[in-house]
């Protein structure tokens, strides 16, 4: 959900296919992996379902491997773990979205899991066929195998993957809560709906030329299907939040500053949609920081770490983590609609910029995408005050 459909709808008569031969925008004929009965075997096939058919952006295969592929974590206890939660990624993304949350709930006890959502992992064409129900499907196996292994199953989603997480649960009363991070319940592009009509005849809005793409933990494109399935989800909860107010603790981070939501409309359903007493949202933005019922408000402008605002996928990370962290090896310099290539340029030979959202410069300086949150450790302590009384309880 990075592009801008408003911006890109004019052009799908008239954009050239000029990357139509490169690996990437070229489908691999991979299948969803199916056939398990296990978490290890499943984690086991999807390995070998991404050494057959991933294209490799770098020359360390580990490490995209180790990034895209399912993980398990579990509690450093002898003990048969009592609770554990299933973290699902979001439109475009991988597992590694969760390295950092992962960790930091085993340590709270949780025995954690990550899952690779179907025409991810491998290649952006992987996602020109893929099907939203495929993603329902691999959810509640899994969750069906997490049951066998603990007594209390959460369930984290981040965008996408918090639709999915909220679809699943609002079904299946024994699911204990919620952990959703930039939920994509609504959009903020009024012409989404249309996207599965569009990808009948435009598998691409636009094509980015792929040289020197090398961020391995998420696709640099997703095809026009991807975005209609995203949409499919969206009319899920939609549908579901008519019908029933959600009781179970949920836990919800958002963005004022996101630039695929309409994070505002969100945050009412959190208002009157979710009502257990323990609800916590953090709500990044300009307002002053502050304690609000189950709302804490955190202004993110840092003039001492040159940040802007926050962006929609910067609430997941460490500012210790090794790839998007303050010091970290990725920098994504490709962060607006008006960016000029001198810009983009300058950011990638290291100059020192500012960071935001997409879209979300807030001064003369150049702005790359925010990648790292600094109220990392307030968010987990949040989190996990959200579930302690829950877990008291049972």
């Amino acid at each position: 959900m990075r592009t801008k459909l408003a911006l890109l709808l004019p052009l799908i008569v008239t954009a050239c296919a000029s990357s139509d031969n490169h690996p990437l925008y070229t489908q691999s004929q991979v299948q969803p992996v199916t056939q398990y009965h296990s978490f290890d075997q499943y984690v086991d096939l999807t390995k070998q379902q991404l050494l057959d058919n991933r294209y490799f952006l770098t020359d360390d295969k580990t490490a995209e491997l180790r990034a895209n592929m399912p993980s398990e974590l579990k509690p450093n206890t002898q003990e048969r773990p009592h609770k554990g939660v299933l973290l699902i990624h979001g439109l475009g993304d991988s597992p590694y979205s969760f390295t950092d949350l992962s960790r930091s709930l085993q340590q709270q006890g949780f025995l954690v899991r990550t899952i690779l959502l179907p025409g991810h992992g491998t290649r952006p064409a992987d996602m020109l066929d893929v099907d939203s129900e495929q993603w329902n499907e691999l959810v509640q196996k899994q969750v069906a195998l997490l049951k066998r292994e603990v007594d209390q199953v959460y369930l984290g989603g981040f965008s996408t993957g918090g639709n999915l997480a909220y679809s699943y649960a609002a079904k299946d009363k024994s699911i204990k809560g919620l952990m959703l991070f930039s939920p994509g319940f609504v959009s903020n592009e009024p012409l989404t709906f249309a996207t599965p009509w569009l990808s009948w005849f435009k598998p691409w809005l636009i094509e980015v030329e792929p040289k020197n793409v090398t961020n391995y933990t998420r696709y640099f494109m997703v095809p026009t299907n991807g975005f209609a399935q995203y949409y499919n989800t969206t009319k899920q909860v939609t549908e579901l939040l008519e019908e029933h107010r959600f009781e179970r603790p949920v836990f919800m981070v958002l963005t004022q500053h996101d630039s695929v939501l309409n994070a505002r409309a969100i945050k009412r359903m959190f208002n009157t949609q979710f009502t257990n007493p323990n609800n916590r949202l953090i709500w990044f933005g300009s307002h002053h920081s502050t304690i609000e019922g189950k709302t804490r408000y955190i202004n993110s402008y840092d003039k001492s770490l040159r940040i802007s605002n926050m962006s929609h996928m910067g609430v997941l990370f460490s500012p210790d983590n090794p790839y998007y962290g303050i010091n970290g090896s990725e920098r994504i310099c490709r962060n607006g609609s008006n960016m000029s290539d001198a810009e983009i340029q300058r950011c990638k030979a290291g100059e020192e910029v500012w960071y935001s959202a997409w879209d979300g410069k807030a001064n003369s300086n150049i702005h790359a995408r925010l990648t790292f949150n600094p109220w990392y450790d307030q968010m987990v302590e949040d989190l996990n005050a959200t579930f302690s009384l829950n877990v008291a309880k049972n």
